[in-house]
Order: C-alpha cells, then sequence, then structure tokens
C-alpha cells in the first residue's frame, strides 16, 4: 500500500469519526436494537446487559464494514464511476469477518464459541445487514464523501492567478490533499503531529513528518524560514522586524516567525 492510499483512507476515516449525522444514525439504530431486542436478546438480557451487546456488536460491525467501505471507495474509483456501488462492495465483502466477529461476540456473552461453518452461516446471514448499513450511511454521508471522491471543476483563473498556478512538474504533496484543495502551494506548516499545507485554494491538514513534506515540494520555489515553516518565494509580502523578531509577512497577511537559523537565507532572499 502506498502512501497515497493511506493518506485517502486515514482522511475518509476522520470524515466519518467527526460526522455529526454519522454517530446520530449510529446511536439510533443501537437505541432501536435495544428497546426491540430482536434475535431473543429482549427476553435474555437485562436491559443493562441488553445495552452492552447490542454496544459492542454495532460497534465492532461498523467498524469493520465502515473500513472495507472506504478501502473498496479509494480503490475502485477509477474502475466504477458511482460512489454507492464502490461503497456497497466493500461492505458485502466486509460480511465474512463480521460473521466470525458476531461469533465471537456470542461467545463472550453466552458461551458458545462459533463454529466454521456456523460463521459462514452467520456471514451470510450478515449480508442483507451490511447492504442496509450501506445504505444508511451513504444516505447520512454521501454530501460529505463525495466533496473527497467527486474532483473539483476547475476554477477560471485570473491573469494574476495564472501567473501563480503551480509548476508544470506537479509537486507530489498534491496528491495527498482533497481534489478541490489542490493548487499553488503558499506555505507549510506543522500541527501537532501533521503538516498543514496551505494553497491558492485552501488549506488541508495531512498526517506527514515535516521533513517528508518538504521532499515532496518539488520544484516549488521557496523556504524554510523556521523549524515549522516553509513559505512559497510568490507568497511572501515583506520581511519586517517585530520586537526584535525577524517577521515574514505573507500576502494574505499571516504572519511566519524566522528562527535565527534561518536569519541570513532570508534575508538574502526577502530583504
Amino acid at each position: 500500500m502506498n502512501h497515497s492510499f493511506l493518506s485517502s483512507t486515514l482522511r475518509e476515516l476522520q470524515l466519518f469519526t467527526r460526522s455529526w449525522r454519522f454517530w446520530t444514525t449510529f446511536t439510533l439504530v443501537i437505541l432501536i436494537f435495544v428497546v426491540t431486542g430482536p434475535y431473543g436478546t429482549l427476553e435474555r438480557m437485562t436491559l443493562g446487559v441488553r445495552l452492552g451487546y447490542w454496544l459492542i456488536v454495532h460497534a465492532v460491525t461498523w467498524t469493520i464494514a465502515i473500513c472495507l467501505s472506504i478501502m473498496a471507495e479509494i480503490l475502485l474509483r477509477n474502475r466504477i464511476n458511482h460512489t454507492l456501488a464502490r461503497m456497497m462492495i466493500g461492505s458485502l465483502v466486509a460480511a465474512l469477518p463480521i460473521g466470525f466477529a458476531l461469533g465471537a461476540i456470542d461467545f463472550a456473552f453466552f458461551g458458545h464459541w462459533t463454529e466454521m461453518e456456523t460463521g459462514f452461516h452467520r456471514a451470510l446471514f450478515a449480508l442483507p445487514l451490511c447492504a442496509v448499513f450501506c445504505l444508511l450511511t451513504y444516505t447520512a454521508m454521501h454530501r460529505q464523501i463525495a466533496e473527497i471522491s467527486t474532483p473539483a471543476p476547475p476554477a477560471s483563473p485570473s491573469p494574476a492567478a495564472a501567473q501563480a498556478a503551480w509548476p508544470v512538474s506537479e509537486p507530489e504533496i498534491l496528491a495527498r490533499l482533497k481534489p478541490q484543495n489542490r493548487g499553488a502551494i503558499l506555505r507549510l506548516s506543522v500541527e501537532d503531529h501533521y503538516t498543514d499545507v496551505v494553497t491558492t485554494r485552501g488549506h488541508e491538514l495531512v498526517l506527514l513528518r515535516f521533513a517528508d513534506a518538504l521532499k515532496e515540494l518539488g520544484a516549488t520555489p521557496g523556504l524554510q524560514v523556521h523549524r515549522s515553516h516553509w513559505v512559497a518565494d510568490a507568497h511572501v509580502e515583506t520581511l519586517k522586524r517585530d520586537n526584535g523578531k525577524l517577521v515574514l509577512m505573507m500576502k494574505d497577511g499571516t504572519e511566519i516567525p524566522v528562527s535565527r537559523t534561518y536569519m541570513d537565507a532570508v534575508r538574502s532572499r526577502f530583504d
């Protein structure tokens, strides 16, 4: 698996974990199962045990289904046009590991270990549930998913913007961004374990070490001015001194500190 695939997978997983629609759907489904008590759980379990059982069942099965749906959605983009179809394939494939996971959960609650044959039977039983899960998830999340999987239409650049277009040799780091955020790179900054990539079309956090991000800039003209900041030459407005410290003023009004290590190079480039 390449870095681009892993980055896309992590980005789409974050899309789910940060969505209130997803968590609302997840919570409602669990409450329905707890209240109705299907498959004999209403008679065999108290309310508290039933809540714990269905919470574990849905947490495990949804996690498996989501991961495989996202992987299929990314891997099949160049072969299948419709997002729902790609996700449905991943969800149906998830039925097999879900069948065996359900057996393990039942063993933990009821003390009966699931045999291999029963595991396959459970996988067949899980197929329609996986399809329903996929439909629910797609209904709740299709707009957000489309923002990632569908390329943004190209904007008509002004003459000034055309001069700021990225180099002919596209920087490798742009492949890590959502299509709608890909543009001329303006600056990079460190954000915890992420690198914040700012372009003419937006900004995005990428799970990538700063040193590795710098290597993926290619021939983009610019300079590292701080251990946590890199700036593109075309985006620098002026160099100024603030309370005895050098600061780069960017064209969008952002102030970027210059560390002592890079002072000479910055003065030579921008003063």
